[in-house]
């Protein structure tokens, strides 16, 4: 089992940064590919970034290349989302998650092994 806490969301106007934290605990934190989620009200689920165990690939959705970062800290045990340059369309729950298949393959689905929470980003206008 992977216990996965969020922590760092809030409201934001439009331009601002925020960062999101996700610290895991459990099994070996560094075995997984770490990633965030986001679901807007009435939308689907959307898979917007994801790190490789080692850190060495990153992935990100198309609407957030150039302005969110994730990054890892295996001796932390803590994933992180650096969100600049926020949009109102970015406002959702954005879930941490945790998945034992390689990065490559996992960002072709939209679901996770293990699943944080959930944190509120809410950007105004």
């Amino acid at each position: 089992q992977v216990q996965l806490v969020e922590s760092g969301g809030g409201l934001v106007q439009a331009g601002g940064s925020l960062r999101l934290s996700c610290a895991a605990s459990g099994r070996t934190f560094s075995s997984y590919a770490m990633g965030w989620f986001r679901q807007a009200p009435g939308k689907e689920r959307e898979f917007v970034a994801a790190i490789a165990w080692s850190g060495g690939s990153t992935y990100y959705k198309d609407s957030v290349k150039g302005r969110f970062t994730i990054s890892r800290d295996n001796a932390k045990n803590t994933v992180y989302l650096q969100m600049n340059s926020l949009k109102p369309e970015d406002t959702a729950v954005y879930y941490c998650a945790a998945d034992s298949r390689i990065l490559g393959i996992w960002v072709s689905y939209n679901n996770a092994d293990y699943w944080g929470q959930g944190t509120q980003v809410t950007v105004s206008s």
